[in-house]
């Protein structure tokens, strides 16, 4: 496969083990090549402008701004940066903020490499993902604050990376319909 049809990926992270096994797990897939490594979120900014990758792997904990402000700093200037928080905290604050801010992943460190991979190549096609642990975690977190089963229901879809026309025919409602019930998510 040609450098060009790679998929082209930054990774971000303060821990050199950690920065090493996604080295090795990103290199070793054929339609995929590491750009650039950071381990500050300063560092991250500056790596995204000056490579610009087509996924970028966020740690949530860094040593000069959290992840998710790095991913603010970059999407201001880069709308269409696609991000992936790959993180070891699984809170119902850190998920949401992620999400809110543009994440278009929310990954956990112990997830088995296959599958890490998987969600890059599926957020590079346009796609979000959240894993199935995550999702419930934030669809039981949600609906505390009142959201209708239905409304429970969109949001595993979404979490699931299914777009709304596919969401309002798995759930036989209209896409507008799907789109009310996703902005009072």
């Amino acid at each position: 496969m040609s450098d060009q049809t790679r998929i082209r990926v930054l990774s971000v992270d303060d821990h050199p083990l950690i920065s090493e096994g996604i080295a090795a797990i990103i290199n070793s897939q054929p339609d995929m090549a590491l750009v650039s490594q950071a381990s500050s979120g300063t560092d991250a900014i500056q790596q995204y402008r000056q490579h610009r990758p087509d996924v970028t792997l966020m740690d949530l904990r860094l040593p000069d701004l959290s992840g998710i402000d790095a991913m603010i700093a970059i999407r201001t200037e880069f709308p269409e940066a696609r991000i992936i928080m790959l993180t070891t905290f699984e809170g119902d604050v850190e998920i949401q903020r992620a999400l809110q801010a543009g994440a278009r992943g929310y990954l956990l460190k112990n997830m088995p490499p296959n599958e890490i991979v998987d969600v890059v190549r599926q957020v590079h096609a346009g796609k979000k993902r959240v894993p199935p642990v995550v999702a419930a975690q934030l669809a039981e977190h949600m609906s505390d604050e009142g959201l209708t089963a239905r409304e429970i229901e969109v949001l595993r879809k979404v979490s699931g990376g299914n777009r709304n026309r596919d969401i309002a025919d798995l759930l036989y409602i209209s896409e507008e319909t799907v789109k009310v019930h996703i902005k009072h998510i």
